[in-house]
């Protein structure tokens, strides 16, 4: 399998007797091309790539998801992680297309539905792909209420359209907050900001420490050289404020 080295596919791979395989980002991004030479290089089964991408909040368009995909070797199926899709930019999803057996595209109604708590998504590929997920439909089915909950979300696109509002002045705010500050956020296409702190990871942990013992609970990537930033998600005002309240008083005890 050749993955991203922030997508925890390995319980997965662990199960399975696979081995797991990682090519690094570039420019904070994940590197379809490196991805593509790996899957090549090793004859994975199995190829992941998260677009937008958690935790950078990076993303490629369209054009560039279709041509990895016109590149993929036979024998691979490309695993696209479409989570954070509804919050990305016009064209960053290419057009789905059933008919293709080598990609299978997972969403998830945990992020812009804000329905983490059903534990609901679903895959979109080609039929027979998708019958394959008949041998363990038993075991890992979704409930009724999650159903019914998921249909109700997928029909009321007004409430989705204020939510991703929402989030995008939640982005706005937090970005200048953290300009404020002396850190550089990254473009997202996500529900949160990635901030460089401007340093290496042993500093950026100790601001996520800061805030976190501030009652501020951030996150952060655990690769270097992503790992010299904080990850903050989109929050109501009031949060916000909270964060602008506590974050230079965290980057104070950090230095």
């Amino acid at each position: 399998m050749a993955v991203e080295p922030t997508i925890d596919v390995s319980c997965l791979v662990r199960e399975y007797g696979g081995r797991l395989v990682t090519a690094p980002y570039v420019n904070d991004r994940e590197d379809p091309n490196s991805l593509l030479a790996l899957a090549k290089k090793e004859k994975a089964r199995l190829l992941f790539l998260a677009n937008p991408d958690n935790p950078m909040g990076s993303w490629w368009d369209g054009a560039t998801v279709q041509a990895l995909v016109a590149r993929l070797p036979a024998g691979t199926v490309l695993c696209l992680d479409e989570a954070y899709c509804e919050f990305a930019p016009a064209g960053t999803t290419p057009p789905i297309d059933v008919a293709n057996p080598q990609v299978i595209r997972f969403r998830t109604f945990s992020k812009a539905y804000g329905m983490a708590g059903a534990r609901i998504g679903y895959a979109i590929g080609e039929a027979g792909v998708i019958k394959s997920f008949d041998k363990i439909r038993n075991h890992f089915g979704v409930n009724r209420i999650a159903q019914a909950g998921a249909l109700a979300a997928l029909a009321d696109e007004t409430h989705l359209k204020w939510v991703l509002d929402q989030v995008a002045v939640s982005r706005d705010r937090i970005a200048a907050i953290g300009r404020t500050n002396g850190l550089a956020p990254l473009p997202s296409a996500t529900n949160f900001v990635t901030m460089d702190c401007g340093r290496d990871g042993a500093y950026a942990r100790k601001v996520l420490a800061g805030l976190i013992d501030r009652d501020v609970f951030v996150r952060m990537p655990g690769v270097a050289p992503q790992d010299r930033c904080i990850r903050i998600s989109a929050g109501a005002r009031a949060d916000l404020d909270v964060f602008e309240q506590t974050l230079p008083e965290a980057l104070r005890a950090a230095r």
